[in-house]
C-alpha cells in the first residue's frame, strides 16, 4: 500500500513530538511505501531535513505557504465562468462551500494566483462579504487582509498532490485541505490523526497575537474553522490522543462515528536501566527539561521559576535538553535572561540522546503553553521519574491518571505561573520518598497503557482495514 503522510511545519525539518511520531510510524511499517507531503513556510527550508529518511520513503513533496507566484510574466487574464465564480463566492462567504468545484478549478485550470487575488472576480466576492459583515471598517485594509488570508490557501489548492492509496494527515488545516483534495483527485482513503486540535491551537495563537488586531482575528479564525470542518467531513476516520481532544473534535464539528482514540506510546524497555547519576551529579538535585527551546515551551517562565526555587533549595540544577537552532532569536533571549539573572546551575545541552541524560535526573519538568500528549512525559514515566507539567493538553490526565487508579505521577501547575512551578520543584526536591513514589506510579502507568507496541498495533489494524476496503493486499514482516 502506498501511504502519503501530510504534515505541516514538522517532519522532517524539526525534531519534536509530532515529528518523532511520524518517523516512528514510517519505520514501523517497512513493507509499505511512504510518500511525504510536507507543508513549510518558505523555500529556505527546502531539503533541510533533520531526520535521515527511512528507506521506505520514496518521495518528498514540499508545499511553501509563503511563496512567490511562479507563473509566466505575460498571462492571459480570463474571467471565471459562472460555476467557478459561485464556488469562489461560497468560500469567501462561508456559505455551503463548494470544495469539490474549488479543487477542480485550482487543479485543472491554468492561471496565476496573483492575477486571481488582484482580479475582478476576487474583488467582487470580497466586496459582497464586506457589505454583509464588515462595512464599518476601511475597505482597502479589508481587501488586503483577505488577500493575505487566501494566498496560502490558494497555494495549497494549486499544489499537485501525489497519487496514493491512503492519505494520512497529521492535522487538519492546510494538511487537511491537501488530503481532502488528493482524495477527490486520485481516490483512496483519508485518515486524520490530530495530536493537538489544530483549530483550537490556531485560535489560541490568534488571541495572543499582536500582529492581527480587532475583527481580523475573527476572520482568520473562521478560515481555520472552515478548513477543519471540510477535512472532518471528507475524512474516513479521525483519531485523537485522549478523550478531551475527541470531545473538542466533536464540538468543532467532526461526526462522532468517525472518531477514535489512539494514545501515544513509547518503548518502555528502552528507558529502563538507564545510566544513573554521575559523580558530578551527587551534590545536585537534577531537574530535566526535555524540550525544543521555543516560545511555545515557555522557557523564560521556567528560568524565572528555577531562580525562585534555587534560592530555597541551593542544590537544584536545571538541565534544558533540546535544540535551539529552529528558534535562534528566542533561544538567544533565553540565554541572555539566564545571564542577566545570574542563574547558576543552568545547562543548555543542545540536541542530545535523551536516554543518556534521563537516568541522571531526579525529576523532569515541562513548562509549555500548548501541548497534545507529550512523549517526553511518557518517556519520563518509563524511566521512573516524577514530572512537573503545566495544565495543557493531556498533561493533567497523564500525571493525575485518567485511565487507571494508580495515583499521582507528579505535579500539575497552571501555565506561566512562576510561583506554582517553583513550589513544585522545591516540594519534590525536599521529599525524595515522594519522588520515588511518584516515579513508580509513572512507570506503572506507562507500562500498562502507553506502550509503543499498543499504538503501532492500533494503526496496523487501521492500515490493514483501509487496504482491505480498497481490495489491496496487506503484507508485513514483523520483528
Amino acid at each position: 500500500m502506498r501511504i502519503c503522510i501530510i504534515a505541516e511545519g514538522c517532519y522532517p525539518y524539526v525534531v519534536g513530538g509530532v515529528s518523532s511520531w511520524v518517523h516512528s510510524m514510517i519505520r514501523s511499517f517497512p513493507e509499505q511505501e511512504f510518500v511525504i507531503l510536507a507543508i513549510v513556510a518558505n523555500r529556505s527550508l527546502r531539503g533541510k531535513y533533520v531526520y535521515e529518511l527511512p528507506e521506505n520513503v520514496t518521495e518528498v513533496h514540499e508545499l511553501y505557504l509563503d511563496d512567490s507566484d511562479w507563473g509566466k510574466k505575460k498571462r492571459h487574464k480570463k474571467r471565471m465562468n459562472k460555476k467557478e465564480y459561485h464556488a469562489l463566492r461560497s468560500l469567501l462567504l462561508n456559505q455551503r462551500i463548494q470544495w469539490e468545484s474549488l479543487f477542480d478549478l485550482f487543479q485543472k485550470r491554468e492561471f496565476s494566483i496573483s492575477d486571481l487575488l488582484m482580479g475582478e472576480d476576487f474583488l467582487n466576492a470580497v466586496a459582497e462579504y464586506y457589505k454583509l459583515n464588515y462595512s464599518q471598517i476601511v475597505f482597502s485594509d479589508f481587501l488586503w487582509t483577505m488577500r493575505s488570508i487566501y494566498l496560502p490557501l490558494f497555494f495549497t489548492l494549486k499544489m499537485k498532490v501525489p497519487k496514493a492509496d491512503l492519505y494520512h494527515c497529521v492535522a487538519t488545516g492546510y494538511a487537511g485541505v491537501l488530503g481532502s483534495m488528493a482524495k477527490h483527485i486520485h481516490g483512496g482513503r483519508l485518515l486524520i490523526s490530530e495530536h493537538g486540535i489544530y483549530t483550537r491551537e490556531r485560535e489560541e495563537e490568534l488571541l495572543k497575537s499582536k500582529w492581527i488586531q480587532g475583527i481580523y482575528k475573527n476572520i482568520w479564525m473562521e478560515q481555520f474553522r472552515k478548513m477543519s470542518q471540510m477535512a472532518y467531513d471528507r475524512a474516513d476516520l479521525v483519531t485523537s490522543l485522549y478523550e478531551h481532544a475527541r470531545e473538542l473534535q466533536l464540538e468543532i464539528g467532526c461526526p462522532a462515528e468517525k472518531t477514535k482514540i489512539i494514545p501515544n506510546g513509547v518503548l518502555v524497555e528502552q528507558f529502563q536501566s538507564l545510566p544513573g547519576k554521575q559523580e558530578e551529579d551527587q551534590e545536585h538535585i537534577n531537574i530535566g527539561a526535555v524540550l525544543r527551546v521555543s516560545p511555545i515551551k515557555d522557557v523564560k517562565t521556567l528560568l524565572q521559576a528555577f531562580d525562585f526555587a534555587k534560592k530555597r533549595e541551593p542544590a537544584l540544577k536545571l538541565w534544558i535538553m533540546g535544540s535551539w537552532e529552529e528558534e535562534q532569536e528566542y533561544a538567544q533571549e533565553c540565554f541572555d535572561l539566564a545571564e542577566a539573572m545570574e542563574l547558576s546551575d543552568v545547562v543548555f545541552t543542545g540536541k542530545i540522546n535523551v536516554r543518556e541524560y534521563l537516568g541522571r535526573m531526579d525529576m523532569t519538568i515541562l513548562s509549555s503553553i500548548s501541548e497534545g500528549q507529550p512523549l517526553v512525559i511518557l518517556e519520563s514515566f518509563a524511566a521512573g521519574k516524577p514530572v512537573i507539567a503545566t495544565d495543557v493538553g493531556n498533561c493533567s490526565g497523564l500525571i493525575l491518571g485518567e485511565r487507571d487508579d494508580y495515583g499521582d505521577a507528579g505535579i500539575v501547575t497552571h501555565i506561566m505561573n512562576v510561583e506554582e512551578m517553583a513550589h513544585a520543584m522545591v516540594k519534590l526536591a525536599h521529599d525524595p520518598t515522594l519522588r520515588g513514589q511518584m516515579g513508580e506510579v509513572g512507570r506503572r502507568r506507562a507500562a500498562s497503557g502507553y506502550r509503543l507496541e499498543f499504538m503501532k498495533d492500533a494503526y496496523r489494524k487501521l492500515y490493514a482495514a483501509f487496504a482491505k476496503s480498497m481490495g489491496l493486499a496487506w503484507t508485513e514482516k514483523r520483528a
